[in-house]
């Protein structure tokens, strides 16, 4: 692949703003946590503030993880921050550009809308932003600027109901005006409808978004106007497909384009419809417990202590082989799925048989997502 040819105009940096969120701990505690948003969103901001964007035009909130200390400014990433911002304070700015990074965790919610959850969330009171209602706002009349907009969002797009929340989302949609058709959209979304968006929690950075970062860094001199969309998606489109391809995401990332003269959602292809969860389940306990090492109890006690102890401790255990490999597989999918790989990598490192293996990372990758 070519590089790629600057087809955006140069704009005037002075007329640019963003909004760069980057959310790594909730208040719900450390099962939240998600290291990698913060990070992604300094280099973001690292990118725009190269191209000239004046920094009080760039406004950067994050809740960061220790031991990360971001080197420049910042402010919180609460709900009511975010949403006072949203509403009231960029609406009012003067524009030609406006770009929206956000990174963190999400849901697609029963109504279809993407729920961006903000720090102060908790389990019992999920604060976050209606993706989707901020860009009908960011379309009408209501934001009279920022005639062009790129957003990308590096989050979840699980179905609520397969988390199994105690409560339904409430409804939480920012007020709206007039539509009109002053305004062009281009929306990229991380995960796909249903899917997990993954992270690598060695690297701390979002896979969606390192690749984006990589993308936008290479087309530099086009910045700090949006890259054209259509190529910088297919680039992104291409290497997610890698990432698939190495079993490291399921992800399909999508892009929504929205102007006077375009109305667009360009999805990768379908993926297969999901298996029920409990034969996923059945199938990575088979897959796992056809390791002979798994079926002994001082063997597996090995492998599981060599997984982070802030997840093993919340595992409920047994003493019987197939009962603690359920226990074990259902509360590493459901409270962090990436460690499920940590998993396999300790299983496989004793235990190197090539048909157990893909076996066991096929069921693992189901499992995951």
């Amino acid at each position: 692949m070519t590089g790629p040819a600057p087809l955006a105009p140069r704009v005037d940096p002075a007329r640019v703003h963003a909004l760069i969120v980057g959310i790594e701990a909730y208040d719900a505690g450390a099962a939240w946590d998600l290291p990698g948003p913060a990070r992604d969103a300094v280099r973001f901001h690292r990118l725009l503030r190269a191209a000239g964007v004046p920094e009080t035009q760039l406004h950067l909130h994050l809740a960061p993880l220790p031991p990360y200390a971001p080197d420049v400014p910042y402010s919180g990433a609460d709900h009511a921050t975010l949403r006072r911002l949203l509403v009231r304070d960029l609406p009012a700015r003067q524009g030609d550009v406006l770009w929206v990074w956000w990174g963190g965790h999400g849901v697609l919610d029963r109504a279809g809308h993407l729920r961006l959850f903000c720090a102060d969330a908790t389990v019992a009171d999920k604060l976050g932003i209606d993706l989707d209602s901020a860009l009908t706002r960011y379309a009408g009349d209501a934001v009279p600027a920022f005639g062009e907009q790129l957003w990308v969002v590096d989050a979840c797009e699980t179905f609520e109901e397969a988390l199994g929340f105690r409560e339904a989302l409430p409804p939480d949609a920012l007020p709206v005006g007039r539509r009109s058709l002053a305004h062009r959209q281009t929306v990229l979304r991380a995960a796909g409808r249903g899917l997990a968006a993954a992270n690598d929690p060695v690297r701390r950075t979002g896979l969606f978004s390192d690749v984006l970062l990589a993308l936008l860094a290479d087309r530099a001199d086009v910045l700090p106007a949006p890259p054209e969309p259509d190529e910088l998606f297919s680039a992104v489109r291409e290497r997610v497909a890698a990432l698939r391809g190495e079993g490291r995401t399921l992800q399909h990332p999508e892009i929504r384009l929205q102007s006077p003269e375009r109305t667009e959602i360009l999805p990768a292809p379908a993926p297969a419809p999901p298996r029920r969860p409990a034969a996923l389940l059945q199938r990575a306990v088979e897959a796992l417990l056809a390791y002979p090492l798994m079926r002994d109890p001082a063997e597996r006690q090995s492998v599981v202590a060599a997984l982070d102890p802030s997840i093993t401790g919340t595992l409920a255990r047994h003493t019987k082989a197939r009962t603690d490999a359920v226990n074990i597989l259902n509360g590493l999918a459901r409270r962090r799925p990436e460690a499920l790989w940590d998993l396999f990598d300790i299983v496989v490192s004793v235990d190197d048989d090539p048909e157990r293996k893909e076996e066991l990372a096929q069921a693992f990758r189901e499992l995951a997502a």
